[in-house]
């Protein structure tokens, strides 16, 4: 069965009961749309933590880049994937480890296997949108 989307008011849920959100792909790049969306939640009350092994110990937007999700010192509700489908897999088995509530795979981000493997294990799913784009949207 193909994915679907959650409905507009449980996406609305989610960006309004998440407090916490690993960003997975962070960088130090201002040119990069991970720069601009860790900025809107950032801005937005979001506690945003950036993920990024290759970039582990630089600093963006005042925050420090880590290496996993497992070195979030809280829990997380939201993973937001900045990384291209076909690495999307280990990063919801690592969601799923780590207990976060929501997987959220940025635009054009589509991978319904490991959509489907969240959903599975209970985390909810929003797959090929944008937080910012939905926040608007959805005039939160």
């Amino acid at each position: 069965m193909a994915f679907t989307n959650p409905a507009d008011d449980v996406v609305a849920g989610i960006l309004r009961n998440t407090r916490t959100i690993a960003v997975i792909g962070a960088g130090t790049d201002r040119f990069r749309p991970v720069y601009g969306v860790m900025s809107f939640l950032i801005s937005h009350g979001y506690d945003v933590y950036p993920v990024n092994p290759t970039a582990a110990g630089e600093v963006v937007q005042g925050k420090t880049i880590l290496a996993d999700m497992g070195d979030i010192p809280v829990p997380i509700d939201m993973v937001d994937c900045f990384r291209r489908s076909a690495f999307i897999p280990p990063v919801v088995e690592r969601a799923i480890e780590v207990g976060a509530k929501s997987v959220w795979m940025q635009l054009g981000v589509v991978n319904e296997d490991a959509a489907a493997r969240a959903r599975g294990a209970g985390l909810e799913v929003v797959m090929d949108r944008c937080p910012v784009i939905e926040w608007s949207r959805l005039g939160l």
